[in-house]
């Protein structure tokens, strides 16, 4: 048996080890998880689906130290923003019971022409068949939830892969699913070797795939699936801010911070590219410098910390070589840029990097943001649009004329206005466009994914009146 390390990556000690599954191993879960799709008699009623989530979010409320804990220490998120991430999951999970109120059919009117007379039809939803995930370490509990409990809730098998460096807090949700009463056939939690996952993926028994993770990935396995195979890729972006001159500085800039910083920028739309109206830009970063000089770097599992390690130590050693890549070109680094210890970075904020360096054009996910003034705000909304990724943006405005303009000019999925780009509600619809990602997260619409609309037409007798 292969086992692997999973580390805290603040100091890299050895948490805990989790067993490889071998191919064998994986195709005897989704020949299961076919065999059960396929007998409908198998299916467990809306009810006790209900049941099995709101008990497994009672679990995770009686443990929700435990678990914030454990977010901390393998995936290196700040104590205080893994508590929420546990309140957020817990949610999601009571969220996906309440949903299926909504997951619901209609009536077709079969009258309205000669040829369609005399007929009834209405529409219903059945599950999609098995799924296999695999998932990113960023939010290694809520991204869980994300992709299983709504699997769950809408009667599809799912066998669920997390990111081989934040393991055990995936586990550890399965686990409470069995003890709330879900048979393990429903869901199984693996690790696998890269060759096993894909063949995984691409296995004609696979009816869904969903992706967390990088382009790169992604896109690829997406072109390995079987034909009929649907899938749903989140990627990630370098997501935009427009600020014009009528923003009050002082009031937005703890949300710039936070959207910039939080999880040390390993956010999928966290705030990398900050374009100011050139009038207020002095004002703007001197201010913002200030305010990132405070914020604590250091053990994620101290309350205090606000910006916590990166994943691993290769990750730490790309953010500084981009950051020295943008230094050597020209541009100011006006605060960090300097790396603390393995997988520490120093919060970093650089003016005016070339918007051909990575810095720019790539998603960093690292604690850095790069502030670039403009004279014009049309060029401002050109400059955030021309990069390959577009998913989340934001404008801080307090001109209705502008908000309305930057809205519709932004190539975004979605639009925040006088708050950061990394805003989320776990309800609410969630993608990327271009190369940042293909379907609609968000609870609600991975569950309609995760079904088949089925219409059935009667044809009436024609009864003597």
């Amino acid at each position: 048996m292969t086992q692997i390390n999973v580390e805290n990556p603040y100091n890299q000690a050895v948490m805990d080890q989790v067993t490889l599954s071998s191919w064998d191993e994986l195709d005897t879960f989704l020949q299961q998880a076919h065999e059960t799709f396929v007998d409908k008699a198998q299916r467990t009623p809306a009810h006790e689906r209900i049941a099995i989530l709101n008990r497994c979010a009672q679990l995770m409320r009686e443990q929700k130290d435990d678990l914030a804990m454990l977010i901390a220490s393998e995936g290196g998120k700040p104590l205080t923003d893994a508590q929420v991430e546990v309140d957020r999951a817990i949610d999601g999970v009571e969220l996906c019971a309440k949903e299926l109120l909504n997951l619901k059919g209609e009536q077709i009117p079969m009258d309205l022409t000669v040829a369609g007379s005399g007929r009834l039809a209405f529409t219903y939803r059945e599950p999609i068949g098995p799924v296999v995930a695999v998932s990113a370490f960023n939010h290694p509990l809520n991204l869980i939830v994300h992709q299983v409990a709504p699997a769950v809730a809408v009667n599809c098998p799912i066998l669920i892969k997390p990111a081989n460096d934040t393991p055990l807090s995936a586990k550890k949700f399965v686990e409470l699913l069995y003890q709330a009463g879900l048979e393990p056939k429903w869901c199984r939690f693996f690790l696998a070797k890269r060759e096993d996952t894909e063949r995984l993926v691409s296995d004609p028994r696979t009816a869904f795939f969903s992706f967390i993770g990088s382009p790169k990935v992604g896109w690829y396995l997406r072109s390995q699936l079987a034909p009929g195979t649907r899938c749903a890729l989140e990627h990630g972006g370098a997501a935009p801010v427009i600020i014009d001159s009528t923003v009050d500085i002082d009031s937005i800039l703890p949300s710039i911070v936070k959207g910039g910083f939080y999880h040390s920028g390993q956010v999928c739309v966290s705030i990398q590219r900050i374009f100011v109206d050139n009038t207020i830009l002095e004002e703007f970063t001197n201010k913002l410098v200030e305010l990132v000089k405070r914020l604590v770097v250091g053990d994620a599992r101290n309350a205090d910390t606000d910006c916590g390690p990166l994943i691993r130590p290769a990750e730490c050693q790309r953010v500084s070589e981009w950051v020295e890549e943008a230094r050597s070109s020209g541009a100011k680094v006006l605060v960090g840029g300097r790396v603390l210890s393995a997988t520490l970075y120093e919060p970093t904020v650089i003016l005016n990097p070339a918007e051909t360096l990575n810095v720019s054009l790539k998603e960093i996910f690292g604690p850095v943001v790069c502030v670039y003034g403009f004279d014009q705000i049309t060029d401002a909304y050109q400059r955030a649009n021309d990069v390959p990724f577009s998913f989340q943006a934001a404008v801080y405005s307090n001109a209705l004329a502008t908000v309305l303009q930057a809205q519709h000019a932004l190539e975004a999925s979605a639009v925040m206005i006088n708050d950061h780009s990394a805003f989320r509600v776990d309800w609410m619809p969630f993608s990327g466009r271009k190369q940042s990602g293909y379907g609609v997260g968000g609870i609600p619409y991975t569950m309609r994914d995760l079904t088949e609309e089925k219409m059935v037409v009667i044809k009436l007798p024609i009864l003597p009146l």
